[in-house]
């Protein structure tokens, strides 16, 4: 078999406090790739003993072919929003792969020399816009900003459709957020 003819598939983990938009992240891609391509998805959340304030993470895997299953040892894409999430799982990003951290919030300096680390202020960034709850579409922006996984203008119109449902008036804030993301993690790839 040519490599050509192999499949693509994309092993994400995001982690971090519940209440940080873990959760957030992960379903914004799961429903991007979900409704508005033909791709294979699985998302597989974890919580800890509290959902506001306990651990919280999720498995994200994004394919062109049927997905085996919905947890791996080893990911592609890690996002850790906390520095307990850093601590537990950038032994699981695979070499070559990359972390993206919440330089605002994480403290402690990765380990790996082996990965890519991009280091996104999604705090200081949705201070700076005026709503501390959007570092979470900060960090989405940078993901996909970075990896381009996704087409960004489809991630940006699930966001409307999902979050901006109940509340439309934050569409803008959301959009600024997560074009702010995105700039980071373009710059990052450059």
């Amino acid at each position: 078999m040519d490599k050509e003819d192999t499949n693509m598939e994309r092993r994400l983990l995001v982690g971090g406090f519940g209440g940080q938009g873990v959760m957030v992240i992960g379903q914004l891609m799961c429903y991007t790739a979900c409704e508005t391509t033909d791709l294979e998805v699985t998302f597989f959340p974890s919580y800890g003993g509290e959902q506001r304030g306990g651990t919280a993470n999720c498995f994200v895997t994004i394919a062109d072919a049927p997905i085996g299953a919905p947890v791996a040892d080893f990911m592609d894409d890690i996002i850790v929003l906390n520095d307990p999430s850093l601590t537990k799982f950038q032994s699981m990003v695979k070499a070559g792969g990359n972390l993206f951290i919440n330089s605002s919030i994480v403290s402690v300096e990765p380990t790996r020399t082996d990965i890519k680390i991009i280091k996104v202020p999604a705090n200081a960034i949705a201070d700076e816009l005026g709503n501390s709850k959007v570092a979470n579409l900060v960090m989405a922006g940078a993901y996909i900003g970075y990896t381009e996984l996704l087409p960004a203008e489809k991630v940006l119109a699930t966001a409307f459709k999902k979050l901006g449902a109940k509340r439309p008036q934050l569409n803008p804030l959301n959009e600024a957020a997560f074009n702010r993301g995105m700039e980071i993690g373009k710059a990052a790839k450059a």
